[in-house]
């Protein structure tokens, strides 16, 4: 037996938004099962001639951007910092 049910194109961001300006409830288009970010923050960050170098070299061998480089080796550097702290506190508590 076919499937009658018919399935919903989803709805583009600019027709929900067009709704909500209309004043009509837009909550059903939400699930909140997302997390919401923050706002982003263009910062600049001077480096030298052979670390730019290594990025390049490393964003090409992972066929992404710099940028995607730098992030990802700050998200790690980060989470490295996070762990080492917890082990820190946690051997002081022993």
């Amino acid at each position: 037996m076919k499937n009658t049910r018919r399935r919903r194109k989803p709805i583009s961001a600019e027709a929900i938004a067009r709704l909500a300006d209309e004043g009509q409830d837009v909550s059903r288009f939400f699930t909140n099962a997302g997390r919401m970010m923050g706002p982003i923050q263009r910062v600049n960050v001077d480096l030298a001639s052979g670390m730019l170098e290594e990025l390049d070299t490393a964003a090409k061998e992972l066929n992404i951007s710099r940028q995607a480089v730098i992030k990802t080796l700050i998200r790690q550097a980060l989470d490295q910092q996070y762990l080492a702290r917890a082990r820190r506190t946690s051997v002081k508590r022993k």
